[in-house]
């Protein structure tokens, strides 16, 4: 049966939100041609967790740090079906999908109006991946192929007019073929909803990619990867090559890292749980990612996911409260990562491996670059703040600025102007773990 959604029309449509891949295929752009930068917070247990005001008090936050989109789930992973939500609702009546329970929808529908209001796309997740998986870890399925349409036909018709990405998916990987038509089903009925006004992705297992899963169907407007939480030093830029290098071309970026605060490697047996990743691990990741050619990227706290607070159950020994984790070093980082690329014509960036012709090209001291198409900009990472050797002849103007970036501060540092000849060694300020540096080459009348 096709469910009707009982919600009252806005009055101040978000449509202005709505977003749509760039003409180059390597980048998003609002509906009016503005570059967007996608750069997104992981609030996974926020429609279940939070009040009201407590969702605004962190969307608020997240708003003011720069954040551009917030990723949650409407059918959360923490006991979502059966425990309420702030407000005492559970999302479906007898846990049926083709029952959704208005009540506990309204609530959706402040939180994605307020996350609107702020100017945040909502990346919103129509349900966790334990509730269409039919085995495995923490599986509890209730979707099939038909209850699956008409659900994602119920939320695509009541966002229609939200800003918003859809991201099926939910942590899980399709295993056989009643999966793939779930997922499938899913995403035909939230375009038939919303008219096919929304971008969709896939949010995978890590470590994974939405483009190993789904090489070529039509509804997958950009590729994700999660890049997961196995160790330090792992290079996510691998998986943003794979996806740049494929055909037909499609944005990619990380919808995972390694989050904040969480153990390292924690789904291995021995684990460490005093060893956690930090700030550095958070932008190390982020400026690889965006170097090898992502479209943005997406930071996460290990506390604020889950929305931990004082009195419920810690996931991963979460122990600081979400609301005394927003200004966590690393989410101040990401909002200084954005202000730097938006500053400059970042949707023109493309990798640019082939500038570094020495310094280090393996482990966590790996160097990565980027430049602009008409070689106007370069910008080049060091995590370690080790040496390295660019050819300038990729730029275009023949004198260029020189700028060591501290990506700690976003404070810049103009070293020198020169020239642009031939190749040049840099040495960054400092060097060693969390001394990372990214050198800005720039034409002088920029």
């Amino acid at each position: 049966m096709m469910i009707q959604s009982q919600m009252e029309d806005k009055t101040m449509p978000s449509t202005q939100l709505h977003l749509q891949v760039a003409p180059n295929r390597r980048f998003l752009q609002y509906v009016d041609g503005t570059p967007f930068f996608y750069l997104g917070d992981t609030a996974w247990e926020l429609f279940h967790r939070l009040t009201l005001a407590e969702a605004d008090r962190y969307l608020t936050n997240r708003a003011a740090k720069g954040f551009t989109v917030v990723q949650a789930v409407a059918l959360a992973e923490l006991d979502g079906l059966t425990t309420p939500n702030a407000n005492g609702d559970t999302p479906l009546h007898d846990q049926d999908p083709t029952r959704p329970n208005e009540a506990y929808f309204r609530h959706v529908d402040a939180i994605v109006a307020r996350a609107n209001e702020l100017g945040l796309v909502m990346g919103l997740l129509p349900t966790w991946g334990a509730y269409w998986r039919r085995s495995g870890w923490n599986a509890h399925p209730i979707f099939t192929p038909q209850s699956a349409y008409s659900y994602g036909h119920f939320l695509g018709e009541r966002y229609r007019q939200s800003g918003l990405i859809w991201i099926l998916g939910g942590d899980r990987n399709v295993s056989n073929d009643e999966e793939r038509a779930i997922i499938t089903n899913m995403a035909a009925g939230l375009s038939a909803g919303d008219g096919g006004s929304h971008l969709k992705t896939y949010h995978p297992l890590g470590p994974g990619r939405s483009a190993e899963l789904f090489p070529d169907v039509a509804w997958l407007d950009f590729h994700m990867c999660q890049s997961s939480h196995g160790a330090h030093d792992h290079d996510n830029g691998l998986l943003i090559d794979a996806d740049y290098a494929l055909a037909p071309t499609k944005p990619t970026l990380d919808g995972e890292p390694r989050y904040e605060t969480i153990p390292v490697g924690f789904y291995f047996q021995n684990y460490n749980r005093y060893d956690r990743f930090d700030a550095y691990d958070v932008r190390q990741a982020a400026y690889w990612a965006l170097l090898a050619g992502a479209c943005g990227h997406t930071y996460g706290n290990n506390n604020i996911w889950q929305m931990w607070d004082v009195g419920r159950t810690p996931i991963l020994f979460a122990d600081i409260p979400w609301h005394a984790a927003l200004d966590h070093p690393g989410a101040f980082q990401m909002g200084l990562l954005r202000r730097l690329f938006t500053r400059r014509a970042f949707q023109t960036l493309r990798p640019a491996p082939e500038m570094i012709v020495d310094g280090p090209r393996h482990g966590g001291a790996k160097v990565r670059a980027a430049c602009a198409e008409d070689g106007s900009f370069a910008l080049i990472y060091s995590p370690r703040g080790e040496a390295f050797t660019v050819d300038c002849q990729r730029l275009s103007a023949p004198r260029l600025k020189e700028i060591w970036v501290d990506p700690r501060y976003g404070s810049e540092h103009h070293i020198h102007t020169a020239d642009n000849g031939a190749m040049q060694t840099y040495t960054p300020p400092t060097c060693g773990r969390g001394n990372d540096w990214l050198l800005i080459l720039e034409g002088e009348a920029a």
